[in-house]
């Protein structure tokens, strides 16, 4: 978890002076008392404030006593009372006479609304703030958090660089910037970002967490641990202190849970409680680390009090998140098969892994799908209906280095599939792009039959002027443009399964890199791919649109590469492998097991990232439950 600084405190402190009434006095009203406004005591700001309430007020003293008793339910995450104040202060607006400083009372309920997840409302009043008064900085950088919840990372990255044009010295707009780099796999540039917010303000320890998180990425767990130190230690002057805490004891418990420091990852945890006993991520924290000591018993109560959670913070987006990781790694638990987890090898502890694109991997050990499954179940996954799978593993390329395990990987994972009653499965090895290209002819008529179609690809893939294309073993790709002509791309993948009648499944164990660089030619016209901006051949598979009810699951999150394994399988494929085994897991919730699981075999370094979603009137398994 990266600890984020929002910089949402938008009261009227401070501001009395511009919520006045055009030729009013203000010295004649009996403005509300000081505690309304003043208090560091949220629950007596709240009283102060009712009890002004209570009374009979001048409009423009109701509107300043509901905006700061506003203030102070966003503090204690009562969102829905913000925004009944807030409302209320808005309606009394039309009774004064040229109000000003409104933007203020906007940005307060914007606030309240992305508190509860309402984000189409937080951005409606955000707009408002920034229609009053253009050059409010503050809005835009609250503004441009939506956007990256929304994943709208170029409307976000443009709002962020109009505040730091405005204000070079906003510490909050830099972190908060080096998130959407991270989101957008540009490491370096979100380390360079949380590090001119530290220079800027070097006790912001929100700053120090999330460059604790992008070096953990980075598999440099020295510096990650110590950065999560660093942003434990630091005291925060504002209200919200405690929520900073939170986010640093998080994103260190997690660093602690990957090098093993087990004991130390629970004491974070007992921490993260005393600031907030039912919060999501608390809860969650309790539950992976419980699960890690081997604990199921414990682990399972704090997945179930994470699920049942009714905090009023649950609507955060890193509550959402891990409340989705809880329902994935409880359904896995409640399988009733052992080990309830695969075996990963436990993560080096040393600055940087040795080795950039390969990782330390154990033999498969956690229960496969290696014979076909019982009589009962076949039933059951009957309901899923027809299953077909193309699967390709290529690694004997000729013109670049080969690969070590695509071949392995594709193998365990066709007789897994077979295994689990797949009506067809097609295995090609060493796949030139004739044979692929075959491959998916046949594949697009066995679709037209099928309520599943499923291809799993591992080998090299990149992308070429916005299109994203799977590279057979025989190509050479002297030049960009070659890649139309010698690769396969992934929307002609797509389409060989577009008549699937419920599921349409594409898993790219494929390095997210482009080996062919060093010698590529680039000779088409430079084009603007993707909301990173890069041109041309610039890297290896990029970010795809997916509709209908499709999923595509990278092996690695764009800005990664995909890992090989030193053993006979990438940990991606050994996670996977055995993740779909377990019984009564729903889809969704098994890619997201194979996140963490590969996340911890990789120390952090890889992370499975998955485009689309299915929808909500059915649920879809690999085996049914037993």
């Amino acid at each position: 978890m990266i600890a984020v600084g929002t910089g949402l405190r938008c009261g009227l402190a401070g501001m009395l002076v511009g919520l006045v009434l055009a030729g009013g006095n203000m010295a004649a009203r009996a403005a509300p008392p000081g505690a309304c406004k003043q208090s560091t005591n949220i629950d007596k700001k709240i009283a102060s404030c009712t009890a002004f309430l209570a009374r009979k007020t001048s409009v423009l003293d109701r509107i300043l006593a509901l905006d700061w008793r506003a203030n102070a339910w966003v503090e204690k995450s009562q969102y829905d009372r913000a925004i009944a104040d807030v409302t209320e202060a808005l309606a009394l607006v039309p009774r004064t006479r040229g109000l000003r400083g409104l933007h203020v009372i906007y940005a307060k309920r914007g606030e309240a609304f992305a508190g509860k997840g309402d984000l189409e409302s937080a951005l409606q009043d955000y707009g408002a703030v920034l229609r009053l008064k253009p050059g409010d900085y503050g809005a835009r950088n609250n503004r441009a958090l939506i956007y990256r919840r929304q994943r709208k990372f170029a409307l976000a990255l443009a709002d962020y660089d109009a505040v730091l044009k405005a204000n070079p010295r906003y510490a909050i707009a830099f972190n908060n910037r080096s998130i959407v780099h991270n989101e957008l796999g540009n490491f370096e540039k979100a380390i360079a970002d949380a590090t001119r917010a530290i220079r800027i303000d070097s006790k912001f320890g929100n700053a120090y967490a999330s460059r604790a998180g992008y070096f953990q990425r980075q598999g440099d767990l020295v510096r990650a641990l110590a950065d999560a130190d660093q942003a434990v230690k630091l005291r925060h002057p504002r209200a919200s202190h405690g929520r900073a805490q939170e986010g640093a004891l998080a994103t260190r418990a997690d660093i602690h849970r990957t090098m093993g420091n087990l004991p130390l990852a629970l004491a974070d945890c007992e921490r993260m409680q005393a600031i907030d006993a039912d919060y999501v991520p608390t809860l969650v924290c309790f539950g992976k680390t419980y699960e890690k000591m081997g604990d199921i018993d414990q682990a399972r109560t704090w997945y179930e009090r994470a699920i049942a959670s009714r905090n009023e913070r649950r609507f955060e987006s890193t509550s959402t998140d891990d409340r989705k990781d809880a329902e994935a790694r409880l359904a896995a638990l409640n399988s009733g098969v052992p080990p309830p987890a695969p075996v990963v090898t436990s993560a080096p502890v040393t600055k940087m892994p040795a080795n950039a694109k390969s990782v330390a991997t154990a033999p498969i050990t956690a229960k496969i799908v290696n014979e076909p499954i019982a009589n009962e179940r076949l039933e059951t996954s009957a309901r899923q209906g027809r299953r077909v799978a193309l699967v390709i593993g290529n690694s004997a390329y000729r013109s670049v280095s080969a690969l070590t395990n695509p071949k392995n990987d594709a193998t365990v994972m066709a007789a897994a599939l077979r295994n689990m009653g797949f009506a067809s499965v097609t295995l090609a090895l060493d796949a030139t792009r004739e044979t692929m290209v075959d491959h998916l002819r046949r594949f697009a008529e066995e679709s037209e039959t099928a309520d599943w179609a499923m291809v799993y690809y591992a080998g090299h893939g990149i992308e070429v002027q916005g299109q994203n294309y799977l590279i057979p073993v025989d190509a050479r790709l002297a030049a960009d443009r070659d890649a139309q002509f010698e690769a396969v791309q992934l929307d002609q993948v797509m389409g060989a399964m577009e008549s699937a009648k419920k599921l349409r499944l594409v898993i790219l164990d494929a390095c997210r890199d482009n080996p062919f660089a060093a010698k590529m030619r680039r000779v088409a016209a430079p084009l603007v791919v993707s909301v990173r901006g890069a041109v041309g051949v610039a890297r290896g598979l990029g970010e795809v649109s997916v509709s209908g009810a499709s999923l595509v699951v990278f092996a690695a999150k764009h800005g990664q590469t995909a890992l090989d394994g030193d053993g006979a399988n990438s940990p991606f494929a050994s996670a996977l492998v055995q993740r779909i085994a377990t019984p009564g897991v729903e889809i969704n919730k098994v890619f997201r097991l194979v996140r963490d699981d590969v996340l911890d075999a990789t120390a952090g370094r890889q992370e499975p990232y998955t485009y689309g979603s299915l929808p909500g009137r059915e649920d879809f398994f690999f085996v049914a439950a037993k």
